[in-house]
């Protein structure tokens, strides 16, 4: 439960937060207390929210842009250290049809 909480002195991670939605990345954001610090991570490319709701994480980006301390780091495919082959993987995903393409039945 974090409502009401405020967390001093205290190194807070938030991952996976392209599922969080607007209300909850707030919430968490404003949970911050002196001498804290707050790490939130996700890929934006692998929400798993209702296509109608809209990442806390992405949300996020925009609205906190120009904020002195606030910083964000991007990572892209070179930065990928899982199998050889994620790089390719990813690469393939970003290069080939869109998902829509997907849904649609392989003709026979």
């Amino acid at each position: 439960y974090m409502r009401g909480r405020t967390l001093n002195e205290a190194f807070i991670i938030l991952d996976e937060a392209q599922n969080t939605t607007v209300s909850q990345m707030k919430m968490f954001l404003t949970r911050m207390g002196e001498g804290a610090k707050i790490v939130v991570s996700g890929d934006t490319t692998q929400t798993d929210l209702p296509p109608q709701t809209r990442s806390g994480l992405i949300d996020a980006l925009h609205r906190l842009q120009g904020i002195e301390g606030v910083v964000e780091v991007r990572l892209t495919k070179s930065d990928i250290v899982r199998h050889r082959l994620v790089q390719e993987i990813v690469r393939a995903y970003e290069e080939g049809p869109d998902e829509s393409a997907a849904r649609k039945p392989a003709r026979k």
